[in-house]
């Protein structure tokens, strides 16, 4: 009878031993199964971004010639100057070197020909000219930006297959681009203006620019505002507050500010640093002052959580060599603790740098076609900018919000990837 229940004992203990050995299996199954979803979706995203939006760093032109008469200028002097250049008439010059493309058109469908470039196609035969005053009096090749619509054909993106009515470009146009084309009149070249030119209500023309100069200012202020504060106060806490009720009450609160939303951080800027103290509006001062509101919990947090890391060997050792407890903070606590507080404030501030609600609340959803020069300048940033153009109808558009994303999240993989550098680089293993 022992021996029976020895064996089932050894029975129970097996099958129980395998029960647990297959629901770790199991577990781990989850696991993989779990990474493979995640990386799928992001996979899936990555696709979808780069699918739409890498064709916007394409940008298509038309060649055609361009006939710089002096009649047809209105320059009398035999020996022009830049001012002379720059008062020209370049309507007439302009006009012709786009209704030359074909001269049997009749002249009341000119307009025909006129849309198939950028609106500002006399401007781009202006600022040949004044880059090249030797050009007056000769008729010289000239590549003018091509219109949203035809860029959208050339890149493949626009339906040829589908009525006319239906159709933004009709068969005319259709047929002069076949016919550019063919001959190699229609190019396609890196869109450098996409980084350089602000935005603009026309898709073939709009840029980053702005948008990336208000997001660098409004973090540059976000960091000078929220660092040294987040950073002083974390030392406070953490090092020299006395342990009771109010200083437990404070860090409940910091936590808590942490979870709030970041609209609420707008709201406040726009009751507080708008109208009480009446800062600019929709300027990246204000937006990185918002920014820094929204980003001080995390920083303080993560400043606390270096400070805790560093081992109290460190503070004993100094105190016992007689240093004072401000020395043996700011000379080896703090340094020690400073690769862990930039990290996560690298981190913070690339969470900042992907903040809407916040800015579009105190006014930096504005359409700003001006690139800011200092942080009171009117100016959006990269997350507004996406919001703004994925409103517009515009095909164009369509791609350059996609571009912008990419922009946007080649920044946060730089900031994120900074963090980690500096904190393996600087970070000291303790034993």
């Amino acid at each position: 009878m022992l021996k029976n229940i020895g064996k089932n004992m050894n029975s129970f203990k097996k099958n129980l031993l395998k029960k647990r050995y297959n629901a770790e299996r199991r577990f781990q199954w989850y696991g993989k199964i779990a990474i493979g979803l995640a990386l799928s979706f992001l996979a899936v995203f990555m696709f979808q971004i780069f699918s739409k939006g890498y064709s916007a760093f394409q940008k298509t032109w038309i060649v055609t010639e361009v006939h710089y008469d002096k009649e047809l200028l209105l320059i009398d002097a035999e020996s022009p100057s830049k001012d002379d250049l720059e008062n020209a008439d370049y309507y007439d010059v302009a006009y012709k070197a786009m209704t030359s493309l074909d001269p049997g058109l009749p002249e009341e469908e000119d307009r025909q020909l006129i849309q198939m470039v950028s609106y500002k196609y006399e401007t781009e035969v202006k600022d040949l000219l004044l880059k090249n005053p030797d050009f007056l009096g000769k008729i010289v090749p000239i590549k003018l930006t091509a219109s949203d619509d035809v860029d959208q054909v050339h890149k493949g993106n626009y339906p040829r297959d589908i009525p006319e009515k239906n159709r933004r470009v009709n068969d005319y146009q259709l047929q002069i681009y076949d016919m550019l084309n063919e001959r190699g009149d229609i190019l396609s070249e890196f869109n450098i203006s996409f980084f350089t030119s602000p935005d603009s209500r026309e898709a073939e023309l709009a840029g980053i620019a702005s948008s990336f100069m208000g997001t660098v200012f409004s973090i540059l202020v976000c960091l000078a505002f929220s660092f040294p504060v987040a950073v002083l106060a974390a030392i406070y806490l953490e090092e020299f507050a006395p342990k009771n009720k109010f200083t437990d009450f404070i860090e409940v609160n910091i936590n808590n500010l942490a979870a709030v939303p970041s609209i609420v951080f707008g709201l406040l800027g726009l009751g507080v640093l708008l109208a009480v103290f009446n800062l600019p509006r929709s300027t990246p001062l204000v937006g990185g002052i918002t920014l820094s509101l929204m980003t001080l919990p995390t920083i303080i947090i993560a400043a606390r959580a270096s400070l805790k890391a560093v081992p109290p060997s460190i503070r004993e050792a100094a105190l016992a060599m007689g240093a004072s407890n401000m020395q043996t903070t700011m000379h080896h606590t703090v340094p020690l603790s400073m690769p862990g507080t930039l990290s996560g404030t690298i981190i913070g501030l690339a969470q900042a740098l992907g903040e809407t609600a916040p800015l579009i609340l105190i006014g930096m959803v504005a359409f700003v076609n001006t690139i800011p020069g200092t942080p009171v300048d009117p100016a959006a940033s990269l997350p507004v900018q996406i919001y703004i153009w994925s409103e517009s109808a515009e095909r164009g558009f369509v791609e350059k919000v996609s571009a912008c994303i990419m922009v946007l999240l080649a920044f946060l993989i730089l900031m994120n990837l900074a963090a980690q550098i500096v904190r393996h680089k600087f970070e000291k293993k303790w034993s």
